[in-house]
């Protein structure tokens, strides 16, 4: 496929993850306006920041007059899954140029390595893959850009707009994408562990449950994995 193809075939599979970060976008913007912040402010905190749930968490401590201190730190540790979603497609972007590897750290979130990782799983690491990933990343971009100035803009034209449920489009579309993805015993214990501590740490502070999901999943992924691995390799050498 040509770089034009990959790029816009990643924008069309970026289709159903953009269905749910539109609510989602609203909903910032709107609480973006109710908690004092003008409509630049918002649209550059998308802008330069771009990260859905730190823009929340952002809203929730300025509101409750939190120092920057606080703040900081709480971003950065929600932030932190990412240095796991950089460790997996690491391999793929390491021999692109340093200006792309910049651009799509930058648009790196959630929705772009669902979509992003499943490409490579299913294709492998095609040349010129790192195109379909600019689709996927620059799409879902703008669609969190433009949803937020849109929230902010008629978000309080609408009465209680958060407490709508919208963001459940948002967890559907996951569910959807990562469901099929499950393919073996290791990735669906991985997959079920990470739901159960996710549960259980729900009510920890800074969202530090996220991280203990994360590692917990991984971890339980891992163990599972070599025991596969070293159950295979008992049954060839006596095979």
């Amino acid at each position: 496929m040509t770089r034009k193809q990959l790029f816009f075939r990643g924008i069309r599979d970026s289709f159903a993850m953009a269905v749910g970060i539109l609510p989602f976008g609203l909903i910032f913007g709107t609480l973006a306006g109710a908690a004092g912040l003008t409509l630049w402010q918002a649209v550059g905190m998308s802008l330069f920041v771009y990260a859905g749930s730190a823009q929340f968490i952002v809203i929730s401590l300025f509101g409750a007059g939190a120092s920057a201190v606080v703040i900081l730190l709480t971003t950065f540790i929600v932030n932190l899954r990412h240095v796991l979603y950089s460790a997996t497609l690491q391999p793929h972007a390491s021999q692109l140029p340093q200006r792309w590897r910049v651009l799509l750290a930058f648009w790196l979130t959630d929705e772009t390595f669902a979509v992003v990782q499943r490409f490579y799983l299913l294709h492998g690491d095609r040349p010129l893959a790192h195109w379909y990933w600019l689709g996927v990343a620059s799409s879902l971009y703008v669609c969190w850009v433009l949803s937020s100035l849109v929230g902010v803009l008629f978000g309080q034209a609408v009465p209680d707009l958060a407490s709508w449920g919208l963001e459940f489009a948002m967890l559907a579309t996951f569910i959807g994408i990562v469901v099929p993805l499950l393919r073996n015993k290791p990735q669906v214990a991985a997959a079920l562990a990470a739901g159960a501590v996710a549960l259980m740490t729900y009510s920890w502070p800074y969202k530090l449950g996220l991280m203990a999901a994360a590692f917990s999943g991984i971890a339980v992924g891992v163990v599972l994995e070599r025991r596969q691995l070293a159950t295979r390799s008992g049954k060839e050498l006596h095979s």
